[in-house]
């Protein structure tokens, strides 16, 4: 079978592998659609473990089941989660899912960027859902990322008519955007550095939109009848974000960070700034099992426009230009790879 062997955003080689043997209680997965995550091409972060097969937003079909698994058949569609958690150990057990360490070590193989994947054991057991009758293969690609989104904005306990400010329209930030509309929020403030990002964030609902590199505090205070916002996500990596995160949280409010640190370094605290005013700080990572099923609600309700994120669809043969459209973060926003194409 052909799969994407990544050994840098600019080198993404399409290989021969063997199609994976599975075990009895393993199936087998034809992909059919897998979404290039902006987390793929975090260079930085997966270099130390080049080459390997990256990709982890995917659907597909079974086409072989274990001797042993009875749940699934050849011929379901499917959604398969790459990490899935224990349940049992204490992270688990107070709902903290992604602190697993059993969920930060799971994973299909050898990835999502290929014809066809082994689902472990483990996976199976708690990590498949069959895609329903009215959700395309497409809309089954959200499913993770969508996940993730739920989970930060659950932790972050989101209510409905505050205002929002999302840092970074990219994919993810494009998202929280989307959601926050639905579930209600007040007024949402989008910014990023690309007017293209920018008008795909009213799209999904941002009331304003803001560039980066403009003075951003200014353009939140008016907008929001001269009141900072209740929640921030920060949703880039880019170093900025972060002091325009410090900036602009009202007191009693709550930034949210989703992205880790493009450049990997210490972030200044202005603890002076904030510490009597009731700030809330704290990180996201990852999806639950409950939000996965949160998510596929929200993507069969139909109110989100997610077809409008996917803004290019190729195959194998053409998975380095959508890293590269990914990386570059220009004119596109979700990029589709149909390995089996």
């Amino acid at each position: 079978m052909r799969v994407a062997m990544w050994y840098n955003n600019s080198d993404v080689r399409v290989q021969e592998m063997p199609v994976p043997e599975i075990s009895p209680k393993e199936v087998l997965v034809k992909v059919i659609a897998s979404g290039i995550c902006g987390s793929d091409v975090l260079e930085w972060y997966r270099i130390k473990k080049a080459p390997l097969v990256l990709g982890h937003e995917i659907t597909g079909e079974i086409v072989k089941t274990g001797t042993e698994v009875k749940k699934y058949k050849v011929g379901d569609r499917v959604f398969v989660s790459h990490h899935v958690p224990c349940n049992i150990c204490l992270y688990c057990l107070n709902g903290e899912h992604t602190a697993c360490e059993t969920l930060q070590k799971t994973n299909f193989y050898p990835g999502g960027f290929a014809e066809y994947l082994r689902v472990p054991e483990i996976n199976v057991d708690r990590g498949i859902e069959v895609l329903p009758e009215d959700m395309s293969f497409d809309d089954g690609v959200f499913i993770e990322p969508l996940a993730c989104i739920v989970r930060g904005q659950r932790t972050a306990g989101f209510k409905p008519g505050k205002t929002l400010l999302v840092l970074g329209s990219g994919m993810a930030g494009l998202l929280h955007i989307a959601l926050a509309r639905v579930i209600g929020m007040g007024k949402i403030i989008a910014t990023d550095i690309s007017e293209y990002r920018l008008n795909a964030a009213k799209e999904m609902g941002a009331d304003v939109s803001i560039n980066s590199k403009d003075n951003v505090l200014e353009a939140v205070l008016k907008a929001n009848d001269g009141r900072k916002a209740d929640y921030i996500i920060v949703s880039t990596g880019a170093p900025i974000a972060f002091a325009q995160a410090f900036e602009c949280i009202d007191k009693g409010g709550t930034i949210l960070f989703f992205a880790p640190n493009s450049k990997g370094e210490p972030v200044a605290l202005p603890i002076n700034d904030h510490w009597r005013n009731g700030i809330k700080m704290l990180f996201s990572y990852g999806g639950a099992p409950n939000d996965i099923q949160s998510a596929i609600t929200y993507i069969r309700s139909k109110k989100m426009p997610l077809n409008k994120m996917i803004t290019h669809k190729l195959p194998m043969a053409e998975i380095g230009l959508g890293f590269k459209l990914t990386a570059e973060a220009k004119d596109s926003i979700k990029v589709i790879i149909e390995p089996n194409k």
